[in-house]
């Protein structure tokens, strides 16, 4: 769902809603998955095509269910911050409306699209988003016979890395922030090489020093209060206490190579969203 800020001083967030010329409906921007696309990069793509407008990703809004014709559709629905572009009527949308929220919603023709609206405003519209990432798989700590903290990736870490440089710019990052070993520097490398930016080394959230201090929480708020979308790099026995801390949430997911995305409010966090990659 792509928005942007008022282009009024204090005014209300805007939502793009587009008029589809072939069902002549008002909806938000959708589409289908190309062959081997993740929905994140479809999200983007679709948006991008449908609107012109390049667009940044937040927080999981919803998945809809309904159905249509010909089956059974599943759409998954994400804030999408228009970064640039402009609004060209194409073979697929001939109008397109930027409208607060309370004037979109009676326009929109189906009730699904209203719900997604709904989930939209339940949080702030800005939030920052931090990426907290797993370290890639490495190998097999008693099969290396060096320091720990050098154990290189396996390769099936180098295809998560490879998945995760896909994935992450999805978002808009601007910062990479990494435990300095070098499984987790090696995963967000690749990353910070195409941003253009150096690796921030951040040893508050390495296993060792999170477990004689519990330091990974506060860690984390301070990137987070730096504002930005910084990715952080960090590790097993620090991803769940911290996410645990800041949501609630038990049980947390944290497999290797895997995402966690966070969409701080102030120091608050309003939505957590897990993304496995390969």
């Amino acid at each position: 769902m792509l928005w942007r800020p008022s282009t009024d001083p204090g005014g209300a967030t805007e939502v793009a809603v587009v008029h589809r010329q072939r069902y002549d409906d008002w909806s938000l921007p959708k589409g289908k998955l190309d062959r081997r696309e993740t929905v994140h990069a479809a999200a983007v793509r679709e948006v991008a095509e449908e609107t012109g407008f390049a667009a940044a990703l937040g927080r999981h809004l919803a998945r809809v269910e309904y159905s249509v014709p010909d089956g059974h559709k599943t759409v998954e629905y994400f804030a999408a911050r228009a970064v640039s572009g402009e609004f060209e009527p194409n073979d697929e949308v001939d109008r397109l409306r930027w409208l607060p929220v309370d004037e979109a919603a009676p326009l929109l023709t189906y009730p699904h699209d209203r719900v997604v609206l709904e989930r939209f405003t339940a949080a702030p519209a800005a939030t920052t988003t931090v990426l907290l990432v797993r370290h890639a798989h490495a190998g097999r700590k008693r099969e290396w016979p060096g320091p720990d903290d050098q154990r290189p990736l396996s390769a099936l870490g180098l295809r998560q890395v490879e998945a995760l440089t896909g994935l992450l710019p999805l978002f808009g990052p601007d910062r990479v922030v990494s435990v300095p070993n070098l499984r987790c520097t090696a995963t967000v490398a690749p990353l910070a090489a195409a941003l253009g930016v150096a690796v921030e080394p951040a040893p508050e959230l390495s296993e060792p020093v999170h477990r004689e201090h519990g330091s990974g929480t506060a860690a984390l708020l301070r990137i987070a209060a730096a504002g930005g979308t910084p990715v952080v790099c960090s590790q097993g026995g620090v991803i769940p206490d911290v996410v645990t801390a800041l949501t609630g949430v038990s049980d947390v997911r944290a497999r290797k190579g895997s995402v966690w995305v966070l969409s701080f409010a102030g120091d608050r966090v309003v939505a957590a969203d897990h993304i496995q990659t390969a």
